[in-house]
């Protein structure tokens, strides 16, 4: 293992979401980032919530608690900020990271934006939205727009950046994938994603991306890989299998079928249980052990069979095996570094010879093979 006065080679094509347990408490995130540094975790993304995770807070704590790491949000929304000071955001990260940063945007959920009284995001909106940011990170000033995302008479940040921050769409649709390989410098997928839909997705968008006339393999891939290890007792290992599961299909069961083609009458059966259709908030916050276990009896094995599960060194092996099925880089999700440490330990002795990224989450891969 190559060694440096800082710490360990960065394993720069792995990463971890910040602060994925519950309840959140934002001041761990700087012993957790820290450690992913101890243990040369390469990226630290950021999944925004509307209580104590702003996006923009966590990753300006995030380029200054960990000086090596790549930084990026997965995701934030484009329609929760002003266009400039959203490109104020990404332009003072890219400036505080010397490059590190990179700013992902998501559709989010259409359901919570009703709540909210916000309009559902589309993916023209995003692509005009990518539009106006890179212009003003040009040092352009865009005057009278008037387009999908809104009517602004003038807009200027008054500095250009020298290396303006890449843009990530985190998503698993098909449109928006087919979005990403035209416009995107990266993408970030969803967890749960099996092995098909993951190859699946990737082929939807360097496909997208060749018809655009770029090189395909310009656009940085990232899987989201749930990693329950063994070492966690029981109804934990539960609780980030089968509840982080069974939360997001109280959010988006849609997509996530559509995605991995799996049957309704399943969902219909995991809806139809105690644990789900009584569940008193985000199942994975709330449920009990009896609960938990109801839902592992209930959702089919086929829907977390490609997850990384049983020792660090079965999960490491499921790390390696996202690389045969197109992407580029893998984000351990559902851990903190310190329980990822085993997993990366043993990921180093089998890591693919040719896996060296740039650190910035969102830098093409290719450009180091």
């Amino acid at each position: 293992m190559a060694e440096h006065d800082s710490g360990p080679e960065l394993l720069t094509e792995l990463g971890y979401y910040t602060l994925s347990r519950h309840p959140v408490r934002p001041a761990e995130l700087v012993a957790e980032a820290a450690e992913a540094e101890r243990i040369g975790l390469g990226a630290a993304f950021v999944s925004e919530r509307f209580n104590v995770k702003d996006a923009a807070v966590l990753s300006g704590a995030l380029a200054v608690a960990a000086p090596r790491l790549g930084v990026a949000t997965a995701a934030t929304n484009h329609h929760t900020r002003h266009p400039l000071v959203t490109a104020t955001m990404g332009a003072t990260l890219a400036e505080l990271t010397g490059g590190r940063f990179a700013l992902g945007l998501g559709r989010g959920i259409a359901a919570q934006w009703q709540v909210l009284g916000l309009p559902t995001v589309t993916g023209a909106q995003l692509a005009e939205f990518a539009d106006l940011l890179r212009r003003l990170w040009r040092g352009e000033t865009v005057v009278g727009h008037d387009g999908l995302i809104g009517a602004y008479p003038a807009l200027h940040l008054g500095v250009t950046l020298a290396t303006p921050p890449p843009i990530l769409l985190a998503t698993m649709g098909s449109r928006t994938l087919a979005l990403a390989g035209r416009m995107a410098d990266a993408v970030v997928l969803h967890t749960f994603l099996g092995d098909e839909a993951t190859a699946a997705a990737v082929g939807i968008v360097r496909a997208a991306a060749e018809r655009a006339g770029r090189d395909p393999a310009s656009v940085r891939i990232w899987s989201v890989l749930a990693t329950v290890d063994e070492r966690h007792a029981e109804t934990e290992r539960l609780r980030r299998l089968y509840g982080r599961l069974a939360t997001y299909l109280q959010g988006y069961p849609d997509a996530l079928l559509r995605a991995n083609r799996w049957r309704a009458s399943d969902l219909d059966r995991v809806r139809a249980s105690a644990a789900f259709a009584g569940a008193r908030g985000a199942i994975d916050a709330t449920a009990t052990p009896a609960e938990l276990r109801e839902l592992a009896a209930v959702i089919p094995d086929a829907w977390v069979r490609d997850c990384a599960t049983g020792s660090a060194t079965d999960c490491a092996a499921v790390v390696v095996r996202q690389f045969t099925l197109g992407v580029d880089s893998v984000i351990l999700h559902g851990a903190t570094p310190a329980e990822l440490a085993p997993v990366v330990a043993a990921y180093r002795t089998r890591r693919p010879v040719a896996r060296r990224p740039p650190v910035n989450p969102g830098a093409a891969a290719a450009a180091v093979r």
